[in-house]
């Protein structure tokens, strides 16, 4: 079937404000190719921009072992970064703000001039983890940009070169106190630049790129964790804690 893309880029733009993504993928035999999806990801970014949000960054998604055995396909994919969606260590999130909200312990790269990796450090991203397909598939995942509902970042003191953090370096993730999963920092061979290159020579096949200062989310070799309101959320690397937040009630600011 032919599909008006930027209708149904609207159609799922609405849907996402009202915390309800993604819902054209519950009808039957509805499908996407790879390339449909991301233009319709790009036509949402393009309505987000004319609303006036920014693009910070991008994410490589779908890359560890982790998300793929939950998945049940391999990426890399991409999703889109925007401003109105970062928040700091400590926040209260809002469980009202999504749907089955799901979180990451995952490590991000920070873009100098001419794509040069300026510094990483750990972040939570921030998931509505819903599919609705009767099968889950990649286009489904890149046109509900990549899940993503924003990230939660650490101080800017632990923005250090990559070669700062061991080889042998630990991520982990904590809900209530419990370590729920652990890893290595990054899920690809070769570490950020792995991530960096991929999604570099990604976005110039579709007319992108990233700018300086942009944040990358490298990917995770962890997986995605279903959190609840009244959770409280740790990211550590090596024992230290990173990054935290904490989901609040229904109804709750």
């Amino acid at each position: 079937m032919i599909y008006n893309l930027d209708e149904l880029a609207r159609r799922q733009l609405i849907d996402y404000k009202h915390v309800n993504p993604g819902t054209c993928f519950g009808e039957e035999n509805f499908a996407l190719t790879i390339e449909e999806a991301y233009a319709v990801q790009d036509a949402v970014v393009s309505f987000r921009l004319e609303a006036g949000e920014k693009v910070i960054g991008y994410k490589v998604g779908c890359t560890g072992p982790g998300t793929t055995k939950l998945f049940g396909m391999q990426g890399p994919i991409r999703g889109t970064l925007f401003d109105t969606e970062i928040h700091e260590s400590g926040v209260k999130l809002n469980s009202d703000h999504f749907l089955n909200l799901a979180v990451e312990a995952e490590m991000a790269i920070e873009v100098g001039e001419n794509g040069n990796i300026v510094s990483v450090f750990p972040i939570i991203e921030l998931h509505n983890f819903i599919f609705r397909a009767p099968k889950k598939s990649l286009s489904e995942l890149i046109a509900n940009n990549g899940l993503n509902r924003g990230i939660v970042l650490s101080n800017k003191t632990w923005r250090t070169l990559p070669e700062i953090y061991d080889k042998t370096s630990l991520l982990s993730l904590e809900i209530n106190g419990s370590v729920i999963d652990s890893g290595e920092l990054w899920p690809m061979e070769g570490g950020p630049k792995s991530s960096l290159n991929w999604l570099e020579n990604h976005l110039g096949n579709h007319g992108l790129k990233t700018t300086e200062s942009n944040i990358i989310l490298g990917g995770t070799a962890l997986g995605l964790h279903r959190v609840q309101p009244g959770d409280y959320i740790e990211v550590k690397v090596d024992k230290k804690i990173a990054v935290q937040c904490v989901i609040n009630p229904r109804n709750e600011a």
